[in-house]
This record gives C-alpha cells, structure tokens and sequence, in this order.
C-alpha cells in the first residue's frame, strides 16, 4: 500500500499464550509482537517495531485475526508491509476460515471494561465504557462536516453477531482525492491509480471504483480500529465509542486499555492461592520480623517474571514513629519489599541454588505514590540480566492501577553461609 515492495505472508498456528507475532523472514526471522508497546508513529496507517525489524500497515490483517477470535498466531512475512490485498480485511479472512481456527486449551485473558475513558484529540473522540455485553460493541460516527465528499455516517457493530465476515471485513481503506495527491507528492503510494485504491473526489469514487456498500466508509473504520484495539492483546468486554477517530487515537486508547488489563491481571493474581505462602518464603529470604515485607508470592514466571504481596494495615510497627499522625509508608521500605521479591525471583534459578541475593545498588528509583493503612501493594519482579555473580531486576510496586514505586536493583549472588 505505502512501500510498493512485493511481499509474501503466510499465516503459521501458535501455542497458547504465544500471542499474534510477526516473523520477518527476510530478516533472519525477527519477531515483532504484535503488541501496543511495538506500535511507532506512522502517517495514516499501523506499524509494529521490535528493534530493526518493522511491519508496516498490519491493522487489516490484525482485524481479521481478531474478528475470528485467532489469540495466538505466527505472521511470517519476507518484505517489510503486510500485502494490500484490495484494501480490506476480506482476503485474511477468507485465509484464515480456508486454513480453520482451532481451541489452544489455554485460558484466554480478557479484559472487562469497568470505568470509562474518555479520550480527545482535536475534534476527534474515543471512549471505552463499561457493557453488559460478553464481546466488544463498536459505535462509530464519520463526519466530514457539510459539504465534505462523505457525508455523515454512523454504524454499530457487535463483534458478538458473527456479521463481521459479510458486513464489515470487504470494506476497502480509502483515501480523499486531495489527501493522495499529498502523500504521492511525499513518494507514498505513487505506485497505486483510483483503480487501485478506493480514491473518493467530489462526485463519489474515481477510476472504475465504486462503494461495496452505501456506507463503505464508516464501515473500514471499525475494520481498523478493531485491528488497533486487538494491539492490547486480549479480548475486549465492553463498547468503544468512535468520532472521527483514527489510527493515533486508536493507539492512545489501546495503551490506556492496556493499564487497566495490566492491572487486572494483578488483581486476579492476588486472589488466587499463593505460589509461596509467608512459611516458604522464611525459608528461601533470610528476613525476619519486622523487616520481613513480602507476605506472599502469586505468581512466578520461571526466572523471568514474579508477582508478591504486601498487605499494609495499621499495625505495622513503622507507622510508631512515621508520621504517626497522617500514616505514610516509609519509601525505602517500600523499595525493601520490591528487592526482597526481586530477591525471590532470582533465587527460582537453578543455577543459582544455594546463593543468596544481596543487595549491591539501587538506580531510577522512583516514589510516585503515597501507601496508607489499608492499601494492597502488588509488587513485580522482572528480570533484566543474570550472571555469575551480579543479578539485575526491574521492580515495580502497584496501589490498582497506579505505580506507587519502581527502582532497577542489582544483587550481589553470594554463597548461602546457612547452607
């Protein structure tokens, strides 16, 4: 569509939890995930890049696999653009049903709209709110104001209703008579004719195109901005509420969605039965009472990722003397409990059985938020880099949605003198 490179893709089945990724083979096989995090700035349309490895224009092909409820998929792809196809959704989807979708097993993550947000951008509008619906409703309205060569549109669409194969998917992109002569004077497209690409001037469509449907329009909007939202990567429960939106504001939704899944997940982590209760963790940190600050581990990712728990109540026997009158939790303890895990994390390495991790450095520590009496602090571990003797891990502690602190800590791994 944008580089005029000749490409081939082709689509690959994923295990569960292996996500959308896609493959650039003429790259030696570098994976770029088809995630909101790889999404860099592109003019009118979606790129995902994951260090030199990019894949320009993949919204199209990320609505199909999302329509179809497709949760983990490789996209291998020997050029740097997914194919143009006619400009619509169709061709993937069509693909895809030919090739069938199959269950992984695996338990599927989604995330339930549970407050709204607003988005605005000029005069543009974007929101997520709440729905008893189980899938996604989209409600978009087009408005190129009076006189403009689309008049106004609205469309509704339930992802739940199974028409997304006939009603939404074969609308084409399209683009404004005066919009391609500008990006052709910037060497975009300068390969494509309107009887390429759907190009609408003053009369309606030129060339020999004209509109699949009456509304064509506002319905390759919910094409994209489907592909878009599916960057989040998971399912969305909930309605999205469009005007004039386009691909910018699509991402900025996707990455506020993204805070709110996030911190689902650690929500539903902190329910679930701990992987290692306050009994097994006396036995792996040497802390005891009171500097002992994690009460429990939910989740562990091998040695790549954890999740603990620090339940604050009143009788913490640091509120005496810390501001007694208006309790705060001391910062450095906070960052204490973030190391301790770290600590934990570390310590899952089998190659490191029989080594304790002591602190060496502390750096981009950050106290962005006061934690009171009854807060539940969700601390994370992520590791960064582990040799012989020096761990690096990045931590982060959580109230909700909210980053309460977040420091990278190096550890020194020295020979367990209990042992």
């Amino acid at each position: 569509m944008f580089t005029g490179a000749a490409t081939s893709m082709r689509f690959r089945p994923a295990p569960a939890n292996h996500g959308v990724v896609f493959v650039r083979e003429d790259l030696g096989g570098a994976e770029v995930p088809a995630l909101v995090r790889h999404v860099v700035n592109r003019e009118r349309r979606t790129t995902v890049q994951c260090g030199g490895a990019s894949v320009e224009t993949c919204e199209h092909v990320l609505s199909a696999v999302a329509a179809l409820g497709v949760d983990n998929l490789v996209i291998e792809l020997d050029g740097p653009e997914v194919p143009a196809m006619d400009g619509s959704a169709k061709p993937f989807v069509e693909a895809l049903l030919e090739a069938g979708v199959c269950e992984c097993g695996g338990e599927r993550r989604r995330l339930v709209i549970r407050r709204p947000t607003v988005l605005r951008e000029g005069g543009a509008l974007l929101a997520a709110v709440p729905s008893d619906q189980r899938e996604m409703e989209v409600i978009y309205e087009l408005d190129y104001s009076e006189g403009g060569p689309i008049r106004r549109q609205l469309k509704v669409f339930d992802m739940s209703n199974g028409h997304y194969v006939d009603q939404i998917a074969p609308a084409r992109t399209y683009v404004m008579e005066a919009e391609a002569r500008e990006l052709q004077r910037k060497g975009l497209g300068s390969h494509l004719g309107p009887d390429d690409v759907l190009v609408i001037g003053e009369g309606g469509p030129l060339g020999s195109n004209g509109f699949r449907f009456e509304d064509e329009p506002v319905r390759h909007k919910i094409v994209d901005l489907i592909g878009d939202l599916s960057l989040l990567g998971a399912p969305i429960q909930g309605k999205i509420i469009a005007y004039k939106s386009g691909h910018r504001l699509n991402h900025r939704l996707a990455r506020e969605l993204l805070r709110q899944l996030e911190a689902q997940h650690r929500r539903d982590a902190a329910l679930r039965e701990s992987v290692l209760d306050i009994r097994r963790l006396l036995k792996i940190l040497p802390h005891r009472y009171p500097m002992l600050l994690v009460d429990r581990v939910v989740e562990i990712e091998g040695g790549r990722r954890a999740l603990g728990v620090k339940n604050v109540t009143m009788n913490e026997p640091f509120f005496q003397g810390h501001y007694p009158g208006t309790p705060i939790m001391p910062g450095v303890l906070i960052v204490e409990a973030m190391a301790q895990l770290g600590g934990v994390l570390i310590g899952q390495n089998l190659e490191h059985t029989g080594k304790l991790a002591v602190l060496l450095s502390l750096d981009r520590v950050k106290l962005r938020k006061p934690v009171t009496p009854g807060d539940q602090v969700v601390l994370e571990a992520e590791t960064l880099r582990v040799r012989s003797r020096i761990a690096h891990v990045r931590c982060r502690a959580y109230v909700g949605e909210e980053v309460a602190a977040e420091a990278e800590v190096k550890f020194m791994l020295v020979d367990d003198e209990q042992e």
